[in-house]
């Protein structure tokens, strides 16, 4: 397979010079802060804080409330924007950031979505909540290109996968944690919808983990154990060379064939959330099981991403062996568990046409149990699904200029797909409908993905091929 190489003659390799922290790392919080396994680990909590905390919210169905429509259409605002920050801006310029500031510019963005939903909760106001998820959705790219840069560029690939399986872990065990949370919160409650009190402290942990974003370095400022490439400061520079060069190095890594391959799965990684979190987990049960389900969703996410990321990890087989098996593992996964889900769907449309809505406790034994399971396979597999193509980019490349550019792609191409799906929803359109969307979206787009997984390069390490 050709190399796609950045074009930053200011990209230098960590393996052409020795660049170490600024300073002698003599004390042992220097030589903690400045690894990268202690940086990923970091911003793996950060995003705990903030879209974790996010996810928990939106996976109880319409955001905790009755009526999933101002929910629904504040996501269409919210993935819509993401999609056109992340393509045309953050990743291209994400040198020039880092992505230290990239995580301030976009993380206190979530507690605003959050207040918004206290204040619905007061008000009614549902054009604040659309107006805050557009924000959200601004934020959101420059947070999502700085956190998938940092995770597939600061480690290689022996090490990859383990680094998504930790961030997966720790990014849903807040929405697991938070979804148990509203389940107590809200375990008696009558009315449909979310107590004030579970929005302020939604709003509390997110604050807290804008304000951690301080201690994220980039990459010229990792410790020797980093191998990777790192940016030099002249690159850095806002001058109208170096912008010449970001625009043609951006529009050569964005049109290599090989990454376009991968740009239907990129699409389909937010399509079936609005599907899964409103249609079936939001129509189906009450508040508080749809908390419950909520927890077992981001729980199966943090299982799901530890066996996909030790699948990822395999040793003693090649880069393109390992790209096979987790395409295999899709593929046989998805048609497995989406063969259930239609069943489901069958079994739910009945019972709409009945009058039956909202109405599955959580102690309604054997009618709550297969329900349950296939909601916790659904959370299982979007983990696989993500936790891939993460890894899938990371194997192109382990310069941040190009994972940064391919970061972007990823980011405004899953919001535009979530987008579209959620758009859909609010327009109320035939359940099965949607699933069957869902369905042919998965098999088909990793049908596409094929040519890249083909001619992947079979080393066991991307230090020195670096792919696009």
């Amino acid at each position: 397979m050709s190399e796609v190489k950045s074009t930053d003659p200011d990209v230098a390799s960590s393996h052409d010079e020795e660049i170490t922290p600024s300073g002698p790392a003599k004390n042992i919080w220097s030589r903690i802060y400045h690894d990268p396994w202690f940086q990923v680990s970091l911003i793996s909590f950060i995003s705990f804080c903030n879209p974790g905390m996010y996810n928990a919210l939106t996976g109880m169905g319409g955001s905790g409330q009755v009526d999933g429509t101002v929910a629904a259409n504040s996501n269409v605002a919210t993935h819509a924007c993401t999609a056109g920050a992340a393509l045309v801006l953050v990743g291209a310029f994400y040198k020039y950031l880092g992505p230290r500031l990239s995580l301030l510019i976009g993380g206190w963005t979530y507690a605003l979505y959050a207040g918004s939903l206290l204040h619905f909760n007061r008000t009614a106001n549902g054009a604040f909540v659309i107006a805050a998820g557009a924000i959200l959705g601004l934020g959101a790219a420059f947070f999502w290109v700085a956190q998938g840069t940092i995770m597939v560029t600061y480690t290689n690939d022996s090490t990859r996968g383990r680094a998504i399986a930790l961030f997966w872990v720790v990014f849903n065990l807040g929405g697991a944690i938070g979804s148990l949370a509203s389940f107590g919160l809200n375990y008696h409650s009558k009315s449909g919808t979310v107590t004030d009190s579970t929005y302020i402290a939604y709003i509390v942990v997110m604050l807290f983990g804008w304000v951690l974003s301080v201690l994220v370095c980039s990459t010229e400022s990792l410790s020797g154990k980093y191998h990777g490439k790192r940016i030099s400061q002249d690159s850095k520079a806002l001058n109208w060379s170096n912008l010449q060069r970001t625009i043609m190095e951006t529009v050569k890594i964005v049109f290599d064939w090989r990454v376009m391959c991968l740009y239907p799965m990129f699409y389909n990684a937010n399509v079936f959330y609005s599907y899964q979190q409103n249609t079936v987990n939001g129509k189906t049960f009450d508040l508080r099981t749809r908390s419950l389900n909520g927890a077992l969703y981001w729980i199966a996410q943090m299982v799901g991403g530890l066996l996909m990321g030790s699948i990822l990890d395999l040793n003693g087989i090649n880069r393109r062996a390992r790209a096979w098996i987790g395409w295999a593992v899709l593929f046989v996964t998805g048609m497995a568990i989406w063969g259930g889900g239609y069943k489901f769907q069958l079994w739910n449309d009945q019972r709409m046409q009945l009058g039956f809505k909202q109405d599955i406790d959580y102690k309604a034994g054997s009618q709550y149990l297969g329900p349950m399971f296939l909601y916790f396979f659904y959370g299982a597999y979007d983990s696989f699904w993500q936790s891939y193509c993460y890894w899938i980019i990371g194997a192109q490349s382990q310069n941040p200029v190009v994972n940064a550019v391919i970061v972007g792609t990823y980011s405004a191409l899953k919001p535009a797909g979530g987008a579209m799906a959620w758009r859909i929803n609010a327009n109320k359109i035939n359940a099965m409908s949607e699933f069957a969307m869902n369905w042919g979206l998965c098999i088909g787009s990793l049908v596409v993905a094929v040519p890249t997984v083909l001619t992947l390069r079979k080393g066991k390490d991307n230090v020195e091929t670096d792919h696009c």
